[in-house]
């Protein structure tokens, strides 16, 4: 089970995540609504954890837009706004409502409750680019009808890239999202997986390189 966990605070942010993955779930974190966006755009969530009151807005409002939109996700809003009106407003929004100070074992287990109740996901699309088609449920790529052999992690940048086309995914973001927010922000793990990928697409070139920014994938 997968959860988004959005904080700005950065000690809390770590000891949630920390705690969750130690109960066995996936965690991916962001520090302000743009990223969560960003992670909710490219990845399927079973919960998704909300601080109210972030750098770029209420995230209640967030939510509230997204629901409209049919996201289907359930969420609980993690916050000191603790007024009844608060909490009665964020419960006709989210799914539950915690309120700061907590207690880590409570908030582990509501997250779990959550996890169980989220919708079966329907089957994965097929991610089209020109002649690279690429299908997350079967795990496989193919370019003009010929099965590619990818590495996991060939796999997973190829489908942020094909997620976010025509758009440029920023090297931050690779790194976030395929490995994790503790990667070394230096190291050339991307610059390798996209040079290897490069070769296993063959030509025509398909991924191009947005100078001072990352990459993006278009049809050759």
């Amino acid at each position: 089970m997968r959860v988004l966990l959005t904080e700005d605070n950065a000690d809390l942010l770590l000891a949630v995540s920390t705690s969750l993955r130690g109960a066995g779930l996936a965690v991916d974190t962001a520090a302000d609504l743009p990223a969560a966006d960003l992670a909710l755009t490219v990845n399927s969530y079973d919960c998704a954890v909300f601080d109210r009151m972030l750098p770029a807005g209420d995230a209640l409002e967030f939510v509230e837009d997204r629901r409209r939109a049919g996201w289907p996700v359930p969420v609980l809003f993690l916050t000191a706004r603790a007024a009844p009106a608060d909490v009665v407003t964020g419960l006709g929004v989210g799914d539950d409502y915690l309120v700061k100070p907590f207690e880590m074992a409570e908030l582990v287990g509501r997250v779990l409750s959550l996890c169980r109740r989220a919708p079966s996901p329907s089957a994965p699309t097929v991610l089209r680019c020109g002649d690279l088609e690429l299908d997350p449920g079967r795990h496989e790529v193919r370019r003009a009808g010929a099965l590619l052999t990818l590495t996991r992690i060939e796999f997973a940048v190829l489908e942020l890239l094909m997620r976010y086309q025509p758009r440029p995914v920023e090297r931050r973001v690779l790194l976030r999202q395929v490995w994790d927010e503790q990667v070394d922000p230096s190291s050339n793990v991307l610059e390798v997986q996209i040079r290897q990928l490069r070769r296993k697409l063959r030509v025509p070139p398909m991924i191009h390189t947005a100078r001072g920014t990352g990459y993006w994938i278009e049809p050759a």
